[in-house]
């Protein structure tokens, strides 16, 4: 199995960003952004902005998905309103491959409303691994 560090899952992350068409506002591990603030008590990797529509990146391990204390984190994070409207954000989670459905199956506990603000993505493909 292929560990990927910290940092490439971030890369990944932002790279599902661009592909939604999100500029990166803030982000762990950059030269040249600064470090997401923390939003409430929880930690994000990355904050983008497309025109008023604004996004959270998290990413997620296995140690993550197992810790049943992800899921107050996420609904958390998930729930959060644009400072300056009522509009809430969207949440993407990055995830690897390999523990996508371990993350539905999660996500799959929260209220329909609440799924509807986040978005799974891989950080983990093979296209990702090997460039």
């Amino acid at each position: 199995m292929v560990h990927i560090s910290e940092r490439d899952r971030v890369d990944s992350l932002i790279e599902h960003f661009w592909k939604n068409g999100f500029l990166t506002l803030s982000r762990k591990h950059s030269k040249y952004l600064p470090t997401p603030e923390k939003i409430g008590e929880f930690e994000v990797d990355a904050v983008g902005k497309y025109n008023k529509k604004f996004i959270l990146g998290l990413t997620l391990t296995k140690e993550d998905i197992d810790n049943p204390k992800i899921l107050r984190k996420i609904k958390f994070l998930a729930n959060q309103r644009n400072k300056y409207s009522t509009k809430l954000v969207t949440l993407f989670l990055g995830v690897p491959e390999n523990l996508i459905p371990q993350a539905k199956k999660i996500i799959s506990s929260l209220e329909e409303a609440t799924q509807k603000q986040i978005k799974i993505v891989s950080t983990s493909t093979e296209e990702n691994l090997f460039d």
